[in-house]
């Protein structure tokens, strides 16, 4: 019998790519009684689907993992949506969650919460010291306005509520589309066709310069639920592995593991985003025991192994 064998919980977006592995971690430790609101059921936007959901489900946890997300063409084309479907949904699940007596409130954020010139590695105590990368501001600002919220409610209503920060995730089942995609599977999509069709040219985007880190999914899912059963306090803590690349380093290995040998053209027209992405992860190893244990080559490997099973 474990601690979640007794809990109602929601995870929200837990159809999604980080949502299915924090559920498939839930249910190893014998969470039974686990609710996973679809967006066919419930529009999270909207307080009435909210009010209905909490209603129905009754939960004593609540993991907050649903969001528009996108990389950086898809936060240049819709700011206005990233900002308020992620500001409206988090705002209205924790005023609610406070009515109906949750006992818990896990937010997951976001690292583009973080200044845009912040210094490396990224301490928690850094994330108001400057206004975010402008290409993302609004889905980090939205994902951050949640911490303001979760620490005033724990002020005045004594709600517990947690705030986590993880990096750039990666994994089987990340979201390969071509207009939505992240870095990694952008990379992969690309050399895996170009190694499949004959190119011997593939384009990035930016110059390839400017550095991120990245934490694989299953490693993400067990630091949210080992910080659900073990944190709580308001401090914001971050989520990542500690290891910074270059995108052009990146490119690379991901061609490499890929088998593509052909050349690997930049397009400095399109942005960088972020200049230097490295959380300081000491604060969550401390506070709850977590350490990223996926190599990142290993990580990498898996990733494409599933995308070349999945690719069709």
């Amino acid at each position: 019998m474990t601690v979640w064998a007794r809990e109602q919980v929601i995870v929200t977006g837990g159809a999604g790519f980080l949502g299915s592995y924090v559920v498939k971690e839930l249910q190893e430790r014998n969470c039974r009684a686990l609710t996973v609101p679809r967006n066919t059921d419930y529009d999270l936007t909207e307080k009435e689907a909210i009010i209905r959901l909490y209603e129905e489900a009754q939960p004593e946890v609540v993991i907050h993992l649903a969001a528009v997300v996108g990389g950086i063409g898809a936060n240049r084309q819709h700011p206005g949506r990233f900002f308020y479907d992620n500001a409206i949904m988090g705002i209205q699940l924790l005023e609610y969650a406070r009515r109906f007596g949750v006992k818990k409130f896990v937010i997951v954020g976001t690292v583009c919460s973080y200044p845009k010139f912040t210094p490396v590695p990224f301490r928690e105590e850094d994330l108001w010291n400057g206004y975010p990368e402008e290409t993302n501001a609004p889905y980090g600002l939205a994902k951050k306005m949640l911490l303001v919220q979760a620490q005033a409610y724990r002020q005045e209503y004594g709600f517990n509520a947690i705030s986590l920060l993880p990096v750039n995730l990666y994994g089987p089942g990340d979201n390969f589309h071509p207009e939505t995609s992240h870095v990694i599977p952008a990379l992969i999509r690309k050399f895996v066709s170009a190694v499949r069709t004959g190119q011997e040219e593939v384009s990035a985007w930016g110059t390839g310069k400017v550095s991120r880190e990245f934490l694989y999914v299953e490693d993400a899912a067990r630091a949210i639920i080992l910080a659900a059963e073990r944190y709580d306090k308001p401090d914001p803590v971050n989520l990542g592995s500690g290891m910074e690349i270059t995108i052009q380093d990146l490119a690379a290995l991901i061609a490499e593991l890929c088998g593509f040998h052909g050349r690997l053209m930049w397009d400095p027209l399109q942005p960088d985003g972020q200049p230097r992405r490295c959380l300081d992860t000491s604060r969550a190893e401390q506070e709850f025991g977590f350490r990223a244990a996926m190599g990142f080559r290993e990580g990498l490997r898996r990733t494409i192994a599933w995308y070349r099973q999945h690719e069709a």
